[in-house]
């Protein structure tokens, strides 16, 4: 290994990587200010507003049709659930997948989750599953967790020697971080490793450093989390770990690795996933990538290709394994 693969291994070891963003990423953090991305989530209000539209007209989780070209795809149905089966194109999946999208639990699957799925069938040879499940205010976590569970525990008997890797961005890393801590409490069984893109693990929003960090994410706000956080929860409390996972234990749990940006107001949840979870004796790769906005492994920046990167990597490693 080079001193600056040294240096970077390291780094991560210690949850400290940094660096100085990208000319690109800087440029789309700029766009997505001026696209108002962030009044999305500015109010409860606007939260509500977008539940009610989205009930009124549902939006599609179809796949895009190019993805056809590239991968075989099938759909079935756990309960009401619509689960996808993407798997390489005329070959054998080296690995399997569990990918649970994000959207802050009341959004649907949308481009940039399928344009990565799309790069774990291909360069990774991977068989991706990845369930629509039922958003809130429907879909709560006294319902959503347990299938979810299922889902991952199936995926793993049905695995065999390539080894089965749990991924989940945001409110979906969240969820698939309860889905592992269920598992795990019920019968001991866990994944070949879990990923963590920007994942939202503590729905009450209550860190300290919260407030002065939101200041500059160009993406989310805190009262729009805290509704659609709420409405997640149902007749849970909020601090119920399949609500919020970051209040479960991590023992137990198969190696993480987690990709988090200093510009996401969620970033407290990942450092905080990193002490507890070390706490724990749990094993946690963890990258931090100064300048950065929530998902950006997901966003067509340079650090974000270096992410996927990183993430086809680690699903090829177990498919080897």
């Amino acid at each position: 290994m080079t001193g600056k693969g040294l240096a970077l291994a390291t780094a991560r070891e210690k949850g400290e990587v940094r660096g100085v963003p990208s000319l690109r990423s800087r440029a789309l953090s700029v766009a997505l200010i001026a696209a108002g991305r962030r009044r999305r989530y500015a109010s409860a209000e606007a939260v509500r507003s977008r539940v009610a539209e989205s009930a009124r007209r549902p939006a599609s989780h179809l796949p895009p049709r190019s993805l056809g070209r590239v991968a075989d795809i099938s759909r079935t149905f756990v309960g009401a659930w619509p689960v996808y089966d993407v798997s390489p194109l005329g070959a054998e999946p080296a690995a399997h997948v569990l990918y649970v999208h994000g959207g802050g639990y009341i959004d649907e699957l949308v481009r940039p989750h399928w344009a990565l799925i799309r790069t774990l069938v291909t360069q990774a040879r991977a068989r991706v599953v990845v369930p629509a499940y039922i958003l809130a205010p429907r879909g709560t976590a006294d319902r959503t967790v347990p299938v979810a569970a299922d889902l991952l525990s199936g995926l793993i008997a049905s695995g065999g020697s390539g080894g089965t890797v749990l991924i989940g961005d945001s409110a979906g890393a969240g969820l698939a971080l309860a889905a592992a801590q269920r598992l795990r409490d019920r019968t001991g069984d866990q994944p070949s490793r879990i990923v963590l893109i920007s994942p939202w693990l503590d729905v009450t929003m209550s860190h300290p450093d919260q407030p002065a960090i939101e200041a500059a994410d160009p993406m989310l706000a805190r009262p729009g989390l805290l509704e659609a956080g709420r409405l997640y929860a149902g007749t849970l409390d909020a601090e119920d770990p399949r609500v919020s996972p970051l209040h479960g234990g991590f023992a137990g749990l198969a190696p993480m690795t987690v990709f988090t940006g200093t510009r996401d107001v969620l970033i407290t949840d990942s450092r905080e996933l990193l002490r507890r979870a070390r706490a724990d004796g749990a094993e946690v790769e963890f990258h931090e990538a100064a300048g950065l906005p929530h998902g950006y492994p997901l966003l067509p920046v340079p650090e974000g290709r270096a992410a996927r990167e990183r993430i086809v990597e680690l699903i090829r490693s177990t498919a080897e394994l």
